[in-house]
């Protein structure tokens, strides 16, 4: 069976580096990215099954390039925000996103996210 992809899109290398090793050990297939630069381009490229996104990526940020990718043809992947903002879950809805999770965040808390997201989508 082929492991369901995680495309995460944040400017912070060790946070990537973190959650690819959290996911990975998890069963996860797991692509980094640290801009949102080409949005749609990048998305296509991975096909990810899911997409945890951070509100402060750099080039256009988190809310307008999940308002990008759910204004595509890419519009059913379903979108995680994540963000160290004391407002994360107004920030997600304003960029239209699935889901969101607050940084710093537990290690359970975003595998349960992620997997609770993925079975509802």
């Amino acid at each position: 069976m082929t492991p369901k992809k995680v495309l995460i899109f944040d400017d912070d290398i060790e946070l990537l580096e973190l959650c690819t090793v959290i996911l990975e050990k998890k069963g996860y297939a797991v692509a980094t990215t640290d801009n949102c630069s080409d949005i749609v381009n990048k998305v296509e490229s991975e096909l990810p099954d899911i997409i945890l996104m951070d509100n402060w990526i750099p080039d256009v940020g988190g809310i307008q390039a999940t308002q990008t990718i759910k204004s595509s043809h890419l519009k059913k992947i379903p979108v995680i925000f994540f963000s160290a903002n004391n407002d994360v879950k107004s920030l997600a809805e304003k960029a239209g996103a699935d889901a969101y999770i607050n940084k710093p965040f537990n290690i359970s808390d975003l595998e349960k996210v992620i997997a609770d997201t993925i079975a509802n989508n």
